[in-house]
């Protein structure tokens, strides 16, 4: 019974703990564009809340008498439960987004004020309770470690409920009334948990104590910081996987929870009682797959949406499994259980702060994630003795050759005019992974393969061309560069070009890419141009500001970017020269869309043009119900709507239909995917669009045209309208 009872209790806590963490960092989504720099600034704040927690149990078990300590967490647990507004969870009104380059500290203060009390609460329970476990009498009270598999399965659970069972079926508002039912139940389990504890005399702490196969009989230094390490990397490795996942399409909870599942698995296996994979042949394929997470990184090629999940998540796994594996084996007796688990959340805390707080401010692109990957490489255990003479110098030598072997090979190509693709990556980087993992029996002459493997790969610019600058902040990495052609300059977000320019001085001005004048785009804008004299346009999205040239003298432009980053560099003209020469005047509102929306009068703009990308996608919240209100509300009686849709892993043209058919609008289509190469050649590319108004009359000049290839949009009546209160974007998802 105290088994079932004290299992039950973590399951539920950490199942509440782990549902919260992607309904809080969705409520959130809106008011930061979506960045997946959200959800990885809310892991931060719930590690932080994580190692409080540990804190506060570390203390109290140390300073306080076992009876003080139980009657002081059961009153801690059910303050929440008081009318005191932290039930149900809500974010508070009155906060306006940030639109600073690092909005993180708003973030963090957010959480604080939203749920910091009731997650604090329940990430303290891990650490309580197994201790009230090991003062219950119990036969498996000499070693409870068994019972944080129970809580790392609760917390899959939360993690798996909420993209597969809330957010399809769910409003946000009925999610956080649920989880307030949820966090009563655990109050009461508590409660239990506590009494069965309360009657036991004060003498009932086991007389022994049951440590890992390789614990250290006595606490030291070098064990805890060896602690704090493995904890680390493989929470730094789940928010880099993360970040990549998420970088290129919208950062949907599924590809938040699928890394975080995983690591959370990991601990399921290493904690349980019964060994389900064997540590010794994860040491032996690490090596493997610490190389497969560097790889894509290394290549830069636009992998299908499912290869890069296979791909990272193994790695990820794999990892974690040897780290916290090695956690399992060197965990203390029950007498040092409470700082064992504050340690290991400093280590997590530590690589959510590395890849969230520091790592947007110190590097100029993803550096993060290779780098704690050679980390891992070298938190392997020795196999063979490292100290044997001149070990040390082969160890850096080996790698240094193997890196300056790959920089030759790859600068030769680049002089030799290379074309990016399969045989060029083969060429590069497999036999040079082949090298690298050859050197695997050897911690560190392998850790220092893999950071030479990536110095040199890093030379390696693959469909980029040449970068003149890269540059990142809260809202992702930024490149610029001339293309492989040195014909034209890019604006790239991640890998997905946002903005290209000519080079060639007599077409400076012509809009390339999804742009170009026999494009969707070009022909919303030469349909309305009678109707667009001297009227006012909006353009959600900056980009390199290619747009600004499908405008006319006398019409009024307003741009609306979220990423002071873009607005910077369009603005350079040394980069790009679009503003200055098609709207000098045009003026550039900072922050989010909808929000600065908002302060305009209503019935300004004749035409809203919403382009605005995060990576591949589009943000979610600026196509929803309440955005496309917004939209009409800031539009002219006969304005139009065009929306911007492309991309490589989300088909919106269904979610747009339902919306415009919620709102008793004509809505058309327009996927130009046939370019020729000609066209390529000349800088179009394919791209897909939408256009929306009130009346037919509005949109006939454009849809009715002997050549139009726009196509009605009707929408299901069966399907749910996206809002801020619901979306779904696990049906919108292509996986190939």
């Amino acid at each position: 019974m105290p088994v079932l009872l004290f299992s039950l209790t973590m399951f539920a806590s950490a199942a509440l703990l782990f549902l919260v963490e992607p309904m809080l960092a969705k409520m959130m989504l809106p008011l930061l564009g979506g960045t997946p720099a959200v959800w990885n600034t809310c892991l931060v704040f719930f590690q932080a809340a994580l190692l409080a927690g540990y804190l506060y149990a570390h203390g109290a078990q140390r300073w306080l008498g076992r009876r003080t300590q139980i009657a002081l967490h059961c009153a801690l647990v059910a303050l929440p439960l008081l009318p005191i507004g932290l039930l149900p969870l809500h974010l508070h009104v009155g906060w306006n987004a940030p639109t600073e380059a690092n909005p993180a500290p708003w973030v963090l203060g957010m959480l604080l004020t939203a749920v910091g009390a009731p997650f604090f609460l329940l990430a303290s329970n891990t650490p309580v309770l197994q201790r009230w476990f090991a003062q219950s009498g119990h036969a498996h009270a000499r070693d409870p470690y068994f019972l944080y598999a129970a809580s790392n399965a609760g917390s899959l659970v939360g993690l798996l409920a909420y993209p597969i069972l809330l957010e399809p079926t769910m409003r946000t508002s009925a999610q956080s009334a649920l989880w307030s039912w949820g966090y009563a139940g655990f109050a009461a389990l508590t409660v239990l948990c506590a009494a069965l504890v309360w009657r036991r005399p004060a003498e009932a702490e086991p007389l022994a104590e049951t440590a890992g196969p390789v614990a250290a009989e006595h606490g030291n230094w070098r064990e805890r910081l060896r602690w704090i390490a493995l904890a680390f990397a493989p929470s730094s490795l789940m928010l880099g996987v993360t970040t990549v996942l998420t970088t290129d399409v919208p950062a949907l909870p599924l590809f938040w929870v699928l890394p975080l599942a995983l690591y959370l698995v990991s601990f399921v296996i290493v904690f349980a009682k019964r060994q389900l994979i064997a540590h010794r042949r994860v040491a032996q394929v690490l090596p493997v797959f610490l190389l497969i997470g560097l790889l894509p990184g290394l290549m830069k090629l636009r992998l299908p949406l499912a290869a890069m999940i296979v791909l990272y998540l193994a790695a990820l796994f794999c990892a974690a499994l040897y780290c916290h594996g090695e956690l399992a084996r060197s965990r203390p007796g029950i007498g040092r259980l409470t700082e064992f688990y504050l340690l290991m959340s400093v280590g997590g805390v530590l690589g959510g702060i590395f890849n969230s707080l520091i790592a947007p401010v110190t590097f100029h692109s993803a550096l993060e994630f290779p780098l704690v990957l050679v980390l891992a490489a070298l938190l392997r255990r020795p196999k063979i003795d490292t100290k044997k003479s001149g070990a040390l110098v082969r160890d850096l030598l080996f790698p240094a050759v193997l890196g300056i072997a790959m920089a030759g090979a790859i600068t030769l190509a680049m002089h030799l005019d290379y074309r990016p693709g399969w045989l060029v990556v083969v060429l590069f980087f497999a036999y040079s992974a082949l090298a690298c993992f050859s050197f695997h029996v050897r911690r560190l002459r392998f850790a220092a393969g893999m950071a030479a493997l990536y110095a040199a790969g890093s030379l390696y610019t693959g469909p980029y061309g040449h970068i003149l600058d890269t540059e990142r902040n809260f809202f992702g990495v930024v490149r610029v560069a001339n293309d492989t052609t040195g014909r034209y300059r890019q604006l790239l977000h991640a890998g997905t070009v946002h903005g290209m320019q000519s080079l060639e001085p007599a077409r400076s001005r012509e809009p390339l890419a999804y742009y170009t004048r026999s494009g969707p785009a070009g022909q919303v804008f030469a349909a309305m141009n009678d109707r667009l004299r001297n009227a006012q346009v909006a353009m959600v999205g900056l980009g390199a500001g290619t747009m600004a040239c499908l405008t006319t003298p006398g019409q009024t432009l307003t741009y609306y970017e979220i990423d002071p980053l873009v607005v910077k560099i369009a603005e350079d003209t040394q980069y790009f020269t679009f503003l200055e020469e098609c709207a000098p005047r045009a003026k550039v509102v900072l922050g989010d869309a909808r929000l600065e929306l908002k302060k305009a009068p209503d019935g300004a703009y004749k035409l809203i043009a919403l382009d605005a990308f995060s990576g591949d996608s589009i943000p979610v919240h600026l196509i929803t119900r309440e955005a496309l209100a917004l939209y009409l509300r800031k539009l002219t009686p006969d304005g139009v709507l065009l929306v911007h849709i492309s991309s490589l892993y989300l088909n919106l043209e269904p979610i747009e239909g339902n919306l415009a058919r919620d709102a008793g609008l004509e809505c058309y289509a327009n996927a130009d995917t046939s370019v020729t190469e000609k066209e390529a050649a000349a800088g179009k590319a394919t791209s897909t669009w939408i256009v929306m108004g009130r009346t037919h009359a509005e949109l006939a000049s454009l849809v009715d045209a002997k050549d139009s290839h726009w196509r009605r949009v009707a929408g299901d009546p069966r399907a749910h309208v996206w809002s801020d209160d619901y979306s779904n974007l696990l049906s919108a998802v292509r996986w190939r």
